[in-house]
């Protein structure tokens, strides 16, 4: 299944060899900043923190977040790695809300990783972490922007970082206790900011989120239910000679395309617009994908 995945891709021109230019007097659609980039604002994914999630319908790929909560990546990869997802499933769907999987039952025991890990809801730093800014009067937070292709929110001095619950988001599930999480995963279905800050989130879906809305939905499942949406396979993308990981390349988000790709859909240029709102929210922006276009 994993070679057979169709990458979906964002708008853009899959072959890009010039630099980004723009005129004074008009300026570059978001698919126009797309095409004009430079190669060298490209990036590979890191195949070590990315993971390849096969359903039913196809193959999910999902980029795990290091900096901000590197306990939770080390420990799912150990999961992961000692085959912990194998007959289990995604078990609970909520619609517009989140896809919820691992054992329902929560008496599995992990092999070689934790049953549970402190939260990691914040990374603090004594120096403050730059992002690509989006937006400097949040709700949410006191700013929003763009770490390493991550969502992310930040305090006023820049000294407190946490990934942001946008559509796509993938995060550990917890109950009660906030230590509670460790197996149970979930990818957000919508774009759910009251969350932040509550919940440890890990990663972000890359390309296969229809997948996921692609899932079958009951009421209520229980323990006997492991026929219902079964995880086919959990892997590090590492760990595989090819999958569809290893053939994407996304827009680097501190290079001055996506600054610009930021400003594009912030005014949309296109003449269909006859209202600019002068605004984009952090959760209306999705990080460019594409076929990588030279061999890395």
């Amino acid at each position: 299944m994993i070679r057979k995945t169709l990458i979906s891709l964002v708008v853009g021109a899959l072959a890009v060899t010039s630099t980004v230019s723009q005129s004074n007097d008009k300026p570059l659609s978001p698919a126009k900043v797309i095409a004009q980039s430079s190669q060298n604002e490209w990036r590979a994914l890191d195949l070590e923190n990315t993971l390849i999630l096969s359903l039913n319908t196809g193959d999910v790929v999902i980029e795990l977040n290091p900096l901000l909560a590197p306990n939770h990546v080390a420990n799912f990869k150990k999961l992961v790695r000692e085959g912990f997802y194998k007959d289990l499933n995604i078990y609970r769907f909520v619609e517009g809300f989140v896809a919820q999987g691992g054992d329902i039952s929560e008496k599995k025991q992990p092999k070689t990783a934790s049953k549970s890990i402190a939260a990691e809801f914040v990374k603090t730093t004594q120096k403050p972490i730059a992002i690509q800014l989006v937006d400097p009067q949040d709700g949410y937070a006191d700013k929003t922007g763009f770490l390493n292709g991550f969502a992310v929110a930040q305090n006023a001095a820049g000294t407190q970082t946490w990934q942001t619950h946008c559509i796509g988001n993938f995060a550990m599930a917890r109950g009660n206790e906030l230590d509670s999480g460790g197996t149970e995963f979930y990818v957000i279905l919508g774009n759910h900011r009251y969350l932040d800050l509550n919940i440890t989130s890990f990663g972000r879906v890359v390309t296969g989120i229809e997948h996921i809305q692609r899932l079958d939905r009951k009421a209520k499942t229980t323990i006997e239910d492991v026929s219902f949406n079964p995880i086919r396979n959990f892997v590090v993308a590492a760990d595989l000679s090819d999958s569809p990981a290893h053939n994407i390349e996304v827009m680097k988000t501190n290079s001055d395309s996506f600054k610009q790709y930021i400003e594009s859909r912030r005014n949309r240029p296109e003449p269909w617009f006859h209202h600019q709102a002068n605004y984009i929210d952090v959760c209306g922006l999705n990080v460019p994908k594409r076929v990588k276009t030279t061999e890395k």
